[in-house]
């Protein structure tokens, strides 16, 4: 291997291991706020991915149809929650969020789909059908639930995985989609070459990162979710509701797992089960950082996606084998250093 061959694999490390970043950050969010382990999230990223190819197709991408009736109930849940105590005011909101709503995206989707939209109207016509899906499996899976053991929750997310795995296949078929690339052209740094879309993935992550970090920093809503994420009963004691908490955690998380579908979706070809792979790597960054800290998990994603690259130039065939060995070394070094405090 020569100089010019590693300088390739560390740039092709570094797309890579902003993806991961972004996958790793999403699921540490969750896990801190509710104490699920996400592993549904990877449908996210292919679900967005295949709705944006759908989207470009001009062709109606089924999965609206999954959103509608995750709306509707999620709202009849709610209503039946509240029954007896709910008024006018949040009866007109919960119409709204969980039946309005989801109806007008749907008829929308109907209609602009067969359009030939541009590339931002179809990316965003691809959050508002994915994002909002999020917020509808918490309400109607995880809030029942939501006091439950970790073991429990993680059977749950198996199971919603599961599911959504199985309808990703009915909703976009078994064969692979690409889009076009989201911008064009390159830019050379000496023997380097990096492409518009590589461009696009590394800003895309950074911005990402800084309003992650200006929201949690800076936002009253950002250091709620802080409370609750340091002390439950705490934050619940002081009026933040652990469920609102949950909930927006799931939509920042979808967010991000939807954006990453779209970043990726020109780079490599999607399938119905593709997500899945990229949020295991994500997860061995985010066992990295111990679930608990965002930095540790973003830096340990750069080095999974640069691992990644050289592996698969060295020793392809055990490239998997290798990436997520990497949670083995990290377990044993927090069982290592949780045992020192113990002791101490």
């Amino acid at each position: 291997m020569d100089f010019d061959i590693a300088l390739f694999l560390t740039q092709d490390g570094l797309v890579s291991g902003a993806i991961y970043a972004l996958v790793g950050v999403a699921l540490v969010l969750i896990f801190m706020l509710t104490r699920i382990i996400a592993v549904f999230l990877g449908e996210f990223i292919a679900y967005s991915a295949l709705t944006y190819i759908t989207l470009q197709n001009d062709l109606v991408p089924q999965v609206i149809w999954l959103t509608l009736i995750c709306g509707l109930a999620a709202g009849a849940m709610r209503f039946y929650s509240r029954r007896g105590q709910i008024g006018r005011a949040e009866a007109l909101r919960l119409i709204m969020i969980y039946a309005l709503f989801p109806a007008i995206l749907t008829c929308a989707t109907i209609y602009l789909a067969p359009i030939s939209m541009p590339t931002g109207a179809d990316i965003a016509l691809t959050f508002l059908i994915v994002v909002p899906l999020a917020s509808y499996l918490y309400t109607i899976v995880y809030r029942p639930v939501a006091d439950s053991s970790v073991l429990v929750l993680l059977i749950v997310s198996m199971g919603v995985h599961m599911a959504l795995l199985g309808l990703g296949l009915v909703f976009f078929g078994p064969d692979g989609l690409r889009a076009s690339p989201l911008a064009s052209g390159n830019i050379t740094f000496g023997d380097i070459r990096v492409t518009g879309q590589q461009i696009v993935i590394l800003i895309a992550a950074i911005v990402v990162m800084s309003a992650l970090r200006m929201f949690f920093g800076k936002t009253y809503q950002g250091t709620a979710l802080r409370a609750t994420a340091v002390n439950r009963l705490g934050a619940q004691l002081v009026g933040i509701p652990p469920a609102l908490a949950g909930q927006l955690s799931f939509i920042i998380a979808a967010f991000i797992g939807s954006l990453c579908g779209v970043l990726i979706s020109p780079v490599t070809t999607i399938y119905y089960d593709t997500g899945f792979n990229i949020a295991l790597k994500g997860f061995v960054a985010a066992v990295i950082g111990a679930l608990a800290s965002f930095p540790i998990t973003a830096m340990a994603a750069i080095g999974v996606g640069v691992l990644e690259s050289f592996a698969s130039f060295t020793a392809s065939q055990y490239k998997e084998v290798i990436t997520f060995g990497l949670i083995i070394p990290a377990l044993l070094l927090r069982s290592f250093f949780t045992a020192e405090e113990d002791h101490d």
